[in-house]
């Protein structure tokens, strides 16, 4: 379990995010949790200095669809980033596990194929406490761990590209 709160970080180690652009693909499954992680992924990139225009949310059914979703922002828009931002609860099948598995090696093979960041914002959760403990609850918020990520993600690549 998380001891860590996810929206402590320094903020001086953050570049700015003035001239980045993001994608957020957001899950509509556990939309309670999602979309308050979503909410403080966009705070936390304009806290850093993203524009407004420079940051789209655009909404899946599920988990498991933040893969393709992903794929549409690298193929069909000008971001730097993709935030990909979802929550699977443990329930009494497997299907938990066959959605994790599938999310995270799509993610993961996301940030190969396209040589962009996709950044994981994936809770994957015992129970619904939980998720909202690590969705602005006593735990922070994997939004802005998420956005921090991105911002960093695109310092780091712009930093190697020169």
């Amino acid at each position: 379990m998380a001891t860590k709160d996810l929206s402590a970080y320094d903020l001086n180690s953050v570049p700015s995010a003035e001239k980045m652009k993001f994608g957020i693909v957001v899950s509509e499954w556990n939309y309670e949790v999602t979309g308050a992680m979503a909410r403080g992924a966009v705070d936390t990139l304009k806290k850093h200095g993203a524009l407004d225009e420079n940051i789209q949310v655009k909404h899946v059914p599920g988990s498991f669809e933040l893969t393709l979703g992903g794929q549409y922002f690298a193929e069909y828009t000008d971001v730097d980033a993709v935030i990909c931002l979802g929550c699977v609860i443990q329930g009494d099948t497997k299907h938990f596990d066959f959605v994790c598995h599938g999310v995270t090696k799509g993610i993961t093979d996301l940030n190969m194929t396209y040589n962009l960041p996709f950044i994981f914002g994936v809770l994957t959760t015992n129970n619904q406490q939980q998720a909202e403990d690590r969705a602005g609850g006593k735990l922070g918020n994997k939004g802005d761990e998420a956005a921090v990520t991105a911002i960093k993600m695109v310092a780091l690549q712009n930093e190697m590209d020169k």
